[in-house]
């Protein structure tokens, strides 16, 4: 007896067809996983027998062998539980298989045969939408599928309810798609009282979604500013969400089934590793960097995280993606994030401040500040210091500017942006930071007295080619704010006083 299930397996974001074989012959009873199978993999076997007795099914006492096709191909997760004991009760003739081939399958199985959630439905969707087939998935993640395309989706709680669906005697209902809910977000940009250039330097980054370095002491509102960052940047578009989305599924971290336009923000604590920020690790994940695709990506006390770390960074600030290579496997990612990054002046936290003697000066400050290399600084656009704030500025200062106003003037801008690329066309481009050096010089339309300006001050601030790139970048955000259509004098001098290397 023999039955074929069709099933997938991941490599990075790519989703791989694997033709699960199963066939139950005479001879001593054995049940054998061949096809290159995790530990995981492996283990199914007792989930399986325990599900059969579960729901009464007497398990067959034969030989069964599994294949999971290609062989070569390493087959990693839990979610081969559900398509191995699909095929077994194919095998037994108590589903039928011409129907089962019209799916891909997956879940995994409880004790008690329940099938529980696994990582990566909503790109398996995507793929059986491409290829004309329906999904078995787990009830949970129904909502989930429904937004990969799919209109034939079996999401079932339990391996007895799905029995009983494809033998006719239950009819699980289409699971309906679930959008998250936008957050309320109760920190705004009015809790911040002062910092009125630093609030400005946020608002730029917000609309041309540019990076951003605070250096300032401790106790100034770097952490306060960077956490209010999403409440003033717009919420994601369906492809973007969709983009997003896919990333988190992957990774197990789409919760709800749900859709979610709210822009990522993450903040991985200064120990992290390297394959923990930048993906990789025993089953290669993404990590924090491909999380934040498409959001905010917070790195709190900068120079404390490994320098190593820091510098693998490089690559996807200027690329917008990440390559993981090892000796076992090689993929790409999705890294296309806002850094946001904040750091004291020195280890004391203290250097230069009236009223705070630092006893090592100047040598703790620099010290401290070359942990972070000049090629990591030139891809960071936007350096400001941020002061102490005076008690006078906390209890007698009123309230500034709502994030919803400057939301508004952010959209706008970005509005201006996309309509620019739309007429270069050059659609795929979403905000300045990602303007490219071939159509700089047509985004960029600067006065003479604007193009002297720059190269005077290039040559003055001896800045590198990437940084007179990043600077009209962030010029032309600058201008679009002002709804200006060309980039003035003053937006070049504006631009040119956040190329600060490290204020000190």
């Amino acid at each position: 007896m023999q039955a074929r299930i069709n099933t997938i397996a991941f490599s990075g974001l790519e989703v791989l067809d694997v033709d699960l074989q199963v066939q139950i012959s005479s001879g001593m009873p054995a049940f054998n996983i061949v096809g290159l199978p995790d530990k995981a993999v492996a283990e199914s076997k007792e989930r399986v027998r325990a599900a059969f007795s579960a729901v009464g099914i007497s398990f067959p006492s034969e030989r069964i062998t599994i294949n999971l096709a290609p062989a070569n191909l390493l087959k990693e997760g839990s979610h081969f539980d559900l398509p191995i004991a699909t095929g077994i009760l194919a095998c037994m003739k108590i589903l039928p298989q011409e129907e089962l081939s019209d799916y891909i399958i997956l879940g995994e199985l409880g004790l008690d045969n329940s099938i529980m959630p696994v990582n990566g439905v909503l790109p398996v969707a995507i793929k059986a939408n491409r290829d004309g087939k329906g999904l078995v998935c787990p009830l949970s993640q129904g909502s989930e599928a429904v937004w990969g395309g799919l209109k034939n989706i079996v999401a079932t709680p339990s391996l007895i309810a799905m029995i009983n669906h494809f033998k006719g005697n239950q009819i699980l209902p289409q699971p309906v798609a679930k959008q998250g809910k936008p957050i309320k977000n109760k920190l705004d940009l009015s809790d911040i009282k002062g910092q009125e250039s630093a609030k400005r330097a946020l608002e730029i980054a917000a609309a041309g979604s540019h990076n951003m370095l605070m250096v300032g002491p401790p106790g100034a509102g770097k952490s306060m500013l960077a956490s209010r960052l999403t409440s003033i940047l717009p919420p994601l578009s369906a492809e973007e969400a969709l983009e997003t989305c896919i990333i988190h599924s992957i990774a197990g971290e789409l919760k709800n089934g749900e859709l979610n336009f709210n822009r990522p923000y993450r903040d991985p604590h200064h120990n992290a590793s390297t394959p923990a920020l930048v993906g990789g690790g025993k089953r290669a994940k993404p990590g924090e960097i491909s999380l934040a695709h498409n959001g905010v990506l917070f790195l709190d006390e900068l120079p404390e995280f490994n320098r190593a770390t820091l510098e693998s960074l490089r690559q996807p600030l200027e690329n917008g993606k990440i390559t993981v290579s090892r000796a076992e496997y090689h993929h790409t990612y999705p890294a296309r994030f806002q850094l946001i990054a904040a750091m004291n002046p020195c280890r004391c936290g203290y250097y230069s401040m009236p009223g705070h003697e630092c006893t090592k000066a100047p040598k703790c400050a620099l010290e401290y500040q070359s942990k972070i290399s000049g090629p990591l600084l030139d891809r960071i656009d936007i350096h400001i210091h941020v002061p102490q704030v005076s008690p006078w500025d906390i209890f007698e200062k009123e309230k500034g500017e709502t994030s919803e106003t400057v939301l508004k003037r952010v959209i706008n801008a970005r509005k201006i942006q996309k309509d620019r690329f739309i007429k270069l066309n050059r659609p795929e481009l979403n905000t300045n930071s990602q303007l490219s050096a071939d159509i700089l010089e047509e985004s960029v339309q600067m006065q003479d007295d604007a193009k002297d300006f720059i190269i005077k001050s290039s040559e003055r601030f001896n800045l590198s080619a990437r940084g007179y790139h990043r600077t009209l970048r962030l010029a032309r955000t600058i201008a679009d704010l002002q709804n200006e259509k060309n980039v003035l004098k003053m937006h070049i001098a504006e631009a040119l006083n956040y190329r600060r290397v490290m204020p000190a």
